[in-house]
C-alpha cells in the first residue's frame, strides 16, 4: 500500500515560520485522475463476494462492481462495500490530535481504526464528517482503516430524500479520506462575516484557554498586510474589525483576501490556519430583490450535477473548471447545486472565478427527518460558510424541505443568508419551476414576492433552454421583483456502462436535460444563451445592410462600466460555393475601447468602418478586459438576390431542347438533362452529362397535398419554361430554362390561417448525402424560438443522424438552418448548389429523428418530412413539460400574413 502525504502550510509569511500548522495527510487520492488502491469488495451486483481493490475516491459502480441505478434502487439496494487500507502516521506527530475526515461517502459509513470503532456511523451521503481517532492510532506500525459503506441507508428519511431521487445513485467513498493532524491546543474552524461596508466578523472555534490569545492578520492574495492584526477581546464570540479601501467580492470582480488566525501564548505561536474569503453582503429586501453589495442583480443561472460519465460523482479539478468556463462563457453569473453540496474544490473555484451559488440540502421531493436534517445541516454549513460565492442555502427541493430545520441555517452562518424552498413561495420568494408563459405574464402582473425559478425552460433533448428564452427573459425582466433564474440542466447526466460495452446511458428521458453533452459537448442552445445573456446588449435592428457604423448599446454588467470592455470589428469575405473550404478572408480590421456606460446605461458604440464599405460580412466581437470573449454578432454584407446575380456565367453549350411523352419531359441544354414528371409536375431528376442525380418530387407546397390540372412547357423568346398548374392549391411554380443562365425556379403561394411551416420542397435519398456547405447562419440548425446564436457565414458539415441528447456528435446535421443564402449538397452522385434571392430563407436538411425515450412530442416538432426545403417560416420547440404554444409569441404557429402570397426564387446549379 502506498500513503500519499501532502503538507498544506497554513501561512506563506515569514513572521508565522515557527508556528504549527495544521498537517494534511491523505490516506485516498484526491480526485478521479489521482486515486490510492485500497482493499474492497462489494457484496452484492457485479463482482460481488470477493476482495479485490478498487481505486479511492470513486463510486464502486464506475469500478466495475455492484448495480447500475437511476432514481431507484431497484437492483440490490442492500449492495455494501467494504474497504481495507493501512497507512502509518509520523512519530513526530505524537502527542497531536488526529482527525480522519471523510469528504464524503455514499451513504451509511461506517469507520474502524485497528479493530476499534470511530464513532458513529455517519449516515447521510454527500456531505463531510470527521472523527477524532486520537486514542486509537499507533505510531511504531501499520494502523489498519476498515470501512464499510452500505448504499441503503438504515434511516428512511434518508434513502426517499436521497435514493428515491430523479439522479444516478451510486455508491462508495466517492470524495477524498484524509488525516488532519493539530496541535492538542488549536483551531477546529472559523466562520466568517464580512461585510461589504468593511465590517469583519469571525467566530473562531478553539480550545484555547483563557490566557491564550487569539489573534489574526488580513492578507491580500499577493500576501500583502491589509491593515494591523486584531485579537479576540476578553469575553467576545468574534474576532471583529473593520477595514478601509477594501475590494468587494462580486462575479464580475471576485476580489479574495486571506486571513491568518493564530493561537498565541506570549511570543509563541501554538497553532495557525489560513482561510480565503471575501467582502460581500448578500440580502433579500422583500418585494424588491436580491442584493449584492448594495446592487441589485439578476441571477443568470443554471443547475449543475455534480457527475462525469467515467466516474460518476467522483470529479476533479479539470471537471470543475470545465463547467464553470462554460458556464461563464454563456455570460451566467450563477449556478444551483442540484440536488447536493458540491466539491469543495468547486466551490473554491466559484469563488476566485466569480459565481453566485445556491447552495443546496439534500431533498428530492421528499425530506430528511429532523434527526438526521439537523445533523446534516451543520455539516453542509459548517464546511461552506466562508465562501463568499455562496449567496442563499437551499433546504431541499421540489416538497424535500423539512421546514423544522430553516432556522438552523442562522446557527452556524454568521452571514444569515437567506433559505429559500426551491419551487415554492416561501420566505418572500416564489422560486416557481417550470412556467409557462402565461404564468410568467401573471407574475409581472401580480407577485409581490421577489421571483426567481430555481429551474425553468427544461432542457430535454433539443427542447427548452435556449428556445423561447428570449420570450421568458423579455417577458420576466419586466417584473418589478424579478431576480433571474435557473436553466435546467448544465449537462446531459450519462453514465458509461460497462454492461452496455461501455456506451453512455442517460436514463430514457430522465437523464439527457443539458445544455452541454455528458462530456460537455455544446449544443446549439449554448450559444442561443450566450448572445441573449450577454452583458453588451447590441440592438441587431439597429445594424442594416451596407453595415451602419453606429449601434445601440446597453450595458447590462451590475458592476462593470462598458469602458473596460474592447471591441474588435472585422469586414470580411467567404469562399464561394465552388472554392474549397470554409476559410475568411479578413478584409479589413480594428479595435477599440466601449464608451463610458454605467451599469444599466445605454448608449450608442461608433465603430470607425471605412466609408462605402463592401465586404460579405461584418464581425463584432466584445472582449473583458482579460481577454475573454463576450459575445459575437454578424451581419450580411450583400443580400442573397446581390449574391444570385454574380453567379459565374454557364459556359455555352447548345440551345434547350425537349422530348416528351404522355408521362415525362426532358429538356437538354448546356450539357444537363432535366426530367419532369408531367403526372405530378414535379422535377423528376437531373442528369449532368456524367452522373444521375436525385433531386425529385418538387417543389412541392410543404404540408399540402398537391393535384396537377395542367402541365404546359413552352418556348418564350430565346426561354423555355416549364409551368404547372394544380388546381385547389395555391402553389404557382415556373421555371425558367435559359441558354448560358442557371434554371431559375420562381414559385409562390398563399398560407393557410396558420401553419408549422411555410415553404417548397424537394426530395433526395438520405443515404446518397454525405454533407453541406452553405452561406447563412450556422453551424447549429435552428428552431422558430430559438434563432439567437449562430453566426453568419458558410459552414461545412458532414452527414450525422444525431439525435440531441441520445448521441453527441454536434452540430447536428438535420434540421432547419436560417438566412440561407445558397446551400451547396455533397453526395454519392455529383455535388449541386442551389441559390436563393430572398431575403431570411430557413434551409431545411431533411427531418431530426424522434428520440426514442422522449415520451411526448413536445421536443419533436412538426416537419414537412424527410426532405430538403426552402421555407419562410418554420416550427418552434417545446420543453419536456409544455408543448411549445404555451412558451411565448415566437412559440406560435405561423400566421397568414392577409392575401398576399409568399414568394420565392431558386437557382440550380449542376455543373
Amino acid at each position: 500500500m502506498k500513503t500519499i502525504a501532502l503538507f498544506l502550510v497554513a501561512s506563506v509569511f515569514c513572521k508565522l515560520v515557527f508556528a504549527q500548522q495544521t498537517v494534511i495527510q491523505y490516506l485516498s487520492g484526491t480526485d478521479k485522475d489521482h486515486t490510492v488502491k485500497w482493499d474492497f469488495m462489494c457484496t452484492k451486483g457485479r463482482n460481488s463476494g470477493k476482495w479485490s481493490t478498487i481505486p479511492v475516491p470513486s463510486c464502486w459502480e464506475t469500478q466495475g462492481f455492484g448495480s447500475y441505478n437511476y432514481s431507484q434502487d431497484t437492483q440490490n439496494p442492500d449492495e455494501q462495500g467494504l474497504y481495507k487500507y493501512n497507512f502509518k502516521v509520523a512519530p513526530q506527530h505524537k502527542g497531536k490530535k488526529i482527525v480522519i475526515v471523510f469528504d464524503a461517502s455514499m451513504t451509511d459509513t461506517e469507520v474502524k481504526i485497528n479493530g476499534r470503532s470511530a464513532g458513529p456511523i455517519h449516515q447521510g451521503a454527500f456531505y463531510q464528517f470527521k472523527y477524532d481517532i486520537t486514542s486509537l492510532v499507533q505510531f511504531e506500525k501499520f494502523n489498519l482503516l476498515e470501512v464499510t459503506v452500505s448504499k441503503k441507508s438504515t434511516n428512511a428519511s434518508i434513502n426517499r430524500a436521497e435514493r428515491k431521487s430523479d439522479f444516478w445513485l451510486f455508491g462508495g467513498i466517492f470524495r477524498p479520506v484524509y488525516l488532519e493532524i493539530l496541535p492538542a491546543t488549536a483551531i477546529e474552524r472559523v466562520a466568517i462575516d464580512a461585510k461589504a461596508s468593511g465590517d469583519f466578523n469571525m467566530q473562531v472555534f478553539t480550545n484555547a484557554t483563557t490566557k491564550q490569545t487569539v489573534q489574526a492578520q488580513v492578507y491580500d492574495l499577493k500576501g500583502k498586510a491589509v491593515d494591523k492584526p486584531f485579537q479576540l477581546l476578553v469575553g467576545d464570540t468574534m474576532l471583529r474589525h473593520h477595514f478601509t479601501n477594501i475590494q468587494l467580492w462580486n462575479p464580475e470582480q471576485p476580489i479574495l483576501y486571506n486571513v491568518v488566525v493564530s493561537i498565541k501564548d506570549g511570543d509563541k505561536t501554538i497553532h495557525t490556519i489560513k482561510q480565503r474569503f471575501g467582502f460581500r453582503t448578500a440580502e433579500l429586501r422583500e418585494q424588491d430583490g436580491f442584493y449584492v453589495n448594495g446592487q441589485k442583480v439578476i441571477f443568470k443561472g443554471v443547475c449543475r450535477h455534480s457527475e462525469w460519465p467515467e466516474t460518476g460523482r467522483t470529479l476533479s479539478r479539470s471537471v470543475h473548471l470545465m463547467d464553470i468556463a462554460a458556464m461563464k462563457d454563456m455570460n451566467m453569473n450563477a449556478v444551483r447545486m442540484s440536488h447536493y453540496p458540491p466539491d469543495k474544490e468547486f466551490l473554491d473555484l466559484c469563488d476566485s472565478v466569480g459565481l453566485f451559488v445556491l447552495d443546496e440540502l439534500t431533498g428530492w421531493q421528499a425530506a430528511y427527518d429532523t434527526t438526521i436534517a439537523r445533523k446534516l445541516v451543520k455539516e453542509l454549513v459548517i464546511r461552506d460558510v466562508n465562501h463568499p460565492s455562496v449567496v442563499i442555502w437551499d433546504n431541499g427541493n421540489e416538497g424535500g424541505w423539512n421546514r423544522a430545520v430553516d432556522g438552523d441555517y442562522a446557527w452556524y452562518d454568521p452571514q444569515k443568508r437567506h433559505v429559500i424552498h426551491p419551487w415554492e413561495r416561501f420566505n418572500g420568494t416564489n422560486t416557481k419551476h417550470y412556467p409557462d408563459f402565461k404564468y410568467i405574464q401573471n407574475e409581472v402582473a401580480n407577485a409581490k414576492e421577489v421571483f426567481f425559478p430555481t429551474e425553468f425552460m427544461h432542457g430535454l433533448f433539443d427542447g427548452g433552454h435556449g428556445a423561447a428564452l428570449e420570450d421568458f427573459w423579455s417577458e420576466m425582466t419586466k417584473h418589478p421583483h424579478f431576480a433571474g433564474g435557473f436553466l435546467w440542466a448544465l449537462h446531459d447526466e450519462g453514465l458509461v456502462r460497462a454492461d452496455w460495452h461501455d456506451s453512455i446511458d442517460v436514463a430514457g428521458n430522465r437523464g439527457p436535460d443539458g445544455i452541454v453533452g455528458p462530456h460537455r459537448e455544446k449544443e446549439g442552445s449554448y450559444y442561443t444563451i450566450k448572445e441573449l445573456w450577454s452583458p453588451v446588449y447590441i440592438d441587431s435592428k439597429s445594424a442594416t445592410q451596407n453595415f451602419k457604423s453606429s449601434f445601440e448599446i446597453e450595458n447590462r454588467y451590475f458592476y462593470t462600466d462598458l469602458k473596460q470592455v474592447k471591441f474588435e470589428w472585422k469586414l470580411v469575405d467567404f469562399q464561394k460555393p465552388w472554392q474549397t473550404g470554409t476559410s475568411v478572408k479578413v478584409l479589413q480590421k480594428g479595435t477599440l475601447q466601449g464608451p463610458s456606460l454605467a451599469p444599466g446605461q445605454k448608449g450608442m458604440l461608433d465603430l470607425p468602418l471605412p466609408g462605402n464599405a463592401k465586404a460579405d460580412a461584418l464581425y463584432l466581437t466584445a472582449f473583458t478586459a482579460k481577454g475573454d470573449t463576450i459575445c459575437t454578432w454578424s451581419w450580411a454584407g450583400s443580400s442573397p438576390k446581390t449574391i444570385a446575380n454574380a453567379i459565374p456565367t454557364v459556359f455555352l453549350k447548345t440551345d434547350v431542347s425537349a422530348k416528351e411523352d404522355a408521362q415525362a419531359l426532358a429538356l437538354t441544354f448546356d450539357g444537363l438533362t432535366y426530367y419532369f414528371d408531367k403526372t405530378t409536375g414535379y422535377l423528376q431528376k437531373v442528369n449532368n452529362g456524367q452522373k444521375e442525380i436525385s433531386l425529385s418530387g418538387g417543389p412541392a407546397l410543404a404540408g399540402s397535398s398537391q393535384k396537377l390540372s395542367q402541365f404546359k412547357s413552352f418556348k418564350q423568346g430565346d426561354e423555355y419554361v416549364v409551368k404547372p398548374t394544380y388546381s385547389g392549391d395555391s402553389l404557382q411554380v415556373t421555371w425558367t430554362f435559359r441558354k448560358g443562365r442557371l434554371p431559375r425556379l420562381e414559385y409562390s403561394y398563399l398560407t393557410k390561417d396558420t401553419a408549422d411551416y411555410m415553404g417548397i420542397t424537394f426530395n433526395y435519398p438520405e443515404e446518397k448525402i454525405k454533407g453541406m456547405k452553405w452561406m447563412g447562419r450556422g453551424p447549429y440548425h435552428v428552431w422558430k424560438n430559438r434563432l439567437k446564436g449562430p453566426q453568419f457565414g458558410v459552414w461545412e458539415k458532414a452527414y450525422n443522424n444525431t439525435i440531441t441528447g441520445e448521441n453527441w456528435k454536434y452540430p447536428e446535421f438535420k434540421g432547419w438552418h436560417s438566412e440561407m443564402n445558397w446551400v451547396k449538397l455533397q453526395n454519392e452522385e455529383s455535388d449541386f448548389t442551389i441559390y436563393t434571392d430572398q431575403q431570411n430563407i430557413y434551409f431545411q436538411m431533411l427531418q431530426p429523428e424522434k428520440a426514442k425515450a422522449s415520451g411526448n412530442n413536445n421536443t419533436n416538432p412538426a416537419f414537412p418530412g424527410n426532405t430538403i426545403g426552402f421555407m419562410h417560416a418554420i416550427s418552434a420547440i417545446g420543453t419536456k413539460f409544455q408543448k411549445a404554444e404555451v412558451m411565448g409569441p415566437q412559440s406560435q404557429k405561423n400566421g397568414r400574413q392577409g392575401s398576399v402570397p409568399l414568394t420565392g426564387a431558386l437557382y440550380f446549379d449542376f455543373r
